[in-house]
């Protein structure tokens, strides 16, 4: 560890040599080169770098992460390394920012809960994460011409044509829920429920109803995939987005009592 610097961990992951050779020449965070913290059990290391104290203490992050641009690079950053690792070996991605004293503070980490990463590491081996995100995406109801009828009734039919055609909307989306966990019960292994996303989070039309990631063994990955898009085809109203293969955060998340 250099002066003025801190420990920023990007992963702990299943020691491989394939998994020093990719970390040879691999950037993180702020540029810095990133190398492996190894525990004194063997099997479990942990990828690092270098990050400055003055942009990663404590205060530092509390005014960077209002900082969406430097987050975002960050984030960047983060997942490009994770994403490198988890070609080659098992990882157990690290929430944004973990930071450390020095390696010495991530060593001792890992040499108490080493049995734990492990576990942890062998449930995600041969695994990759889905999302899948169902949303409700009924069309306008468009206004009816009706000369016989006064403008306020006219009023009251369409807005009771929308309502029902919301109501059809939802009744789909029950069905294209029930499809999608029939279809992931045959492949998935464990299920993540997120919340719905709303707002700046919400990507494309409709509303966001269910948002699930699913941990499914690698090598059934495509066929959950095609099953999942095919079970709702017949649905109107309603559309589904599946997203992956990723890296298992969500499982990895669950896990947090063991983690850095």
């Amino acid at each position: 560890m250099t002066a003025g610097s801190l420990t920023y961990t990007y992963a702990v992951a299943q020691n491989a040599d394939a998994l020093r050779q990719t970390v040879d020449g691999l950037v993180g965070v702020s540029g810095a080169p990133v190398h492996l913290v190894h525990t004194a059990h063997g099997g479990v290391v942990a990828a690092v770098s270098q990050v400055p104290e003055e942009d990663f203490d404590e205060a530092a992050l509390s005014r960077h992460l209002e900082d969406l641009e430097w987050l975002e690079a960050l984030a960047r950053a983060h997942h490009r390394v994770i994403e490198a690792i988890a070609a080659c070996t098992t990882v157990l991605p690290l929430r944004l920012a973990t930071v450390y004293l020095d390696d010495n503070r991530v060593r001792a980490v890992l040499d108490n809960r080493w049995d734990v990463f492990l576990g942890q590491l062998c449930r995600l081996a041969g695994h990759v994460e889905w999302g899948v995100k169902l949303y409700i995406d009924a069309p306008p109801i468009a206004p009816t011409p009706s000369p016989d009828l006064s403008p306020g009734r006219a009023y009251l039919r369409q807005r009771r044509a929308e309502k029902d055609s919301r109501q059809d909307a939802f009744r789909a989306a029950e069905r294209a829920a029930e499809r999608i966990e029939a279809v992931a019960r045959v492949y998935a292994v464990d299920r993540v429920r997120h919340r719905p996303q709303e707002g700046e989070l919400a990507v494309g039309p409709g509303v966001n109803v269910c948002n699930d990631a699913y941990l499914v063994p690698l090598d059934r990955a495509d066929s959950f995939r095609a099953d999942i898009l095919h079970s709702t085809e017949s649905l109107a109203g309603v559309r589904v987005d599946v997203t992956g293969p990723w890296v298992p955060y969500s499982f990895a998340a669950l896990q947090e009592e063991g983690a850095p």
